[in-house]
């Protein structure tokens, strides 16, 4: 387990080979979730990263508009 530490300006260094396993760049932004006592950082994402996502998606079984209640 690594270890950090809170600055006196209350700022966290990420350790290195984290930020390089997870592709973590400088400026990149993230969201606080705070649950208890557990802090996640969350990468936030844009919507344009999203496309394509399902693209090959199978679609066959997926009612139709008319067959909508």
């Amino acid at each position: 387990m690594l270890e950090v530490t809170l600055s006196e300006r209350h700022q966290v260094e990420i350790p290195e080979e984290i930020l390089e396993s997870l592709n973590f760049k400088a400026g990149q932004k993230f969201d606080l979730v705070v649950k208890g006592n557990l802090i996640s950082l969350v990468p936030k994402q844009s919507i344009a990263s999203f496309r394509g996502i399902l693209k090959g998606a199978n679609t066959e079984d997926i009612r139709d508009r008319n067959d909508r209640v």
